[in-house]
């Protein structure tokens, strides 16, 4: 089964930006003006004229490095696009394949950057760097992984754990196997996973899963039967992982991804119980275990990135809750966290979503947060604790920040 869309399909790329900005008191670009569902707060364009971002990381509260699908690393500094990249890279751009995850150790200078990389065997890679301040320097290959046949469902995402370990994501690449939940399917193949590795040398985290299984490659897994991802997140409180997954024509998901979390793809997407199937129709290795989504999509709105806000400026209602990108309808969705952080609950207003499932359009727009976003590819949280968002077809990056920041002024981000 294919994707009912392929994100990424074309193009050039530019940079994104934060750190000082001027906001421009004017609206006679082509885009729409989004719309934030909570009048204390609104969206400000900081940056305009992208060409395709991928994804985003900020070095410290003067710098950003951004990501363009087809190869080059940009550097905003001081509310400035430098002019030369500051790395180039040879990639894939066909379908969802390029340059598409940014993962940065704090503290460290050092980077991470998962990429389609196009030499003689077609490949997707980790590779370690170190930032000087001015470039990218000393590549270190940390994952060598397959990219072929997709070319969709390549993943890319990328996050630094609170142990410092490494985690990255890479989708099922079409692949028939039993991390595909195929019982008499090929081997482990490094598809469809979420990886947790030493960020120095790719080596599994010794208290991976699966590292006592015997086998070298399923020992650096935490996660399998994943479709294809582009949202990858830390639960600040908690230290848990979560991430997003895209259904083909049902079921987008979102999940809390506990050690050896078994996500059911390709028998299972969306909660079980509507799939006809049981747990016994799925591979199991010693130590997984199948988890039903935390939320699901009936309809697809091609789920993207994820992200908990670590910050109470936008309000106290909001910090360290859940946020997460379309990029079909150019939608943010906002979920609150239940007392255990294990799921999401719901208000008296949302009983449509008792069941974790919105399945029509009315269900759809109670966790709407914000809409007119374009194809949004990333969301983060800003050092001046203030919520970004990278869109990919419109090339723009927005802040939302409380109302009254909004001024026809310079303001700088501390």
């Amino acid at each position: 089964m294919r994707n009912s869309f392929d994100f990424f399909k074309t193009g050039a790329v530019f940079p994104i930006t934060i750190v000082s900005f001027i906001f421009i008191g004017y609206f006679d670009y082509v885009h729409a003006q989004p719309v934030i569902n909570d009048p204390s707060l609104v969206a400000e364009i900081v940056v305009e004229e992208l060409s395709s971002p991928t994804s985003m990381a900020f070095m410290d509260s003067n710098n950003i490095l951004v990501l363009e699908k087809t190869g080059s690393v940009r550097l905003i500094s001081n509310g400035i696009l430098q002019e030369q990249p500051v790395l180039n890279i040879p990639v894939d751009t066909e379908s969802e394949r390029g340059l598409l995850g940014i993962a940065t150790l704090e503290d460290d200078n050092t980077v991470f950057l998962y990429f389609t990389e196009s030499d003689e065997t077609l490949r997707n890679r980790v590779y370690r760097y170190n930032w000087n301040g001015e470039t990218l320097v000393n590549p270190t290959l940390i994952l060598d992984l397959p990219a072929i046949p997709g070319p969709n469902h390549d993943g890319g995402k990328l996050v630094i754990g609170p142990d410092q370990y490494l985690y990255a994501i890479i989708g099922d690449l079409n692949h028939d196997g039993k991390l595909q939940n195929f019982l008499d399917g090929p081997e482990a193949d490094d598809t469809g996973v979420i990886f947790k590795v030493n960020p120095n040398d790719g080596s599994a985290a010794p208290n991976n899963p699966f590292v006592n299984s015997g086998d070298s490659v399923l020992s650096r897994y935490y996660a399998y039967g994943i479709r294809n991802s582009f949202g990858l997140a830390i639960d600040p409180l908690t230290n848990m992982l979560w991430d997003t997954e895209n259904g083909p024509g049902e079921y987008d998901e979102v999940n809390l991804v506990r050690p050896g979390f078994n996500s059911g793809w390709q028998t299972v997407m969306g909660p079980i119980s509507r799939s006809g199937e049981s747990v016994d129709d799925l591979v199991s290795f010693q130590g997984s275990q199948y988890i039903d989504p935390v939320f699901s999509w009936q309809i697809p709105p091609a789920v993207t990135d994820i992200e908990f806000l670590h910050s109470p400026k936008l309000g106290d209602k909001y910090a360290n809750n859940i946020f997460v990108g379309d990029y079909n309808n150019g939608n943010i969705y906002y979920f609150e966290v239940n007392e255990d952080r294990s799921g999401i609950k719901f208000d008296a207003s949302q009983t449509g979503l008792i069941d974790l499932v919105a399945d029509n359009e009315e269900e759809l727009s109670t966790i709407i947060f914000g809409s007119g976003f374009g194809s949004i590819t990333d969301i983060a949280t800003g050092p001046d604790g203030f919520f970004y968002i990278l869109s990919f077809d419109d090339g723009i990056i927005y802040r939302i920040a409380p109302s009254s920041n909004n001024q026809v002024a310079a303001s700088v981000i501390s």
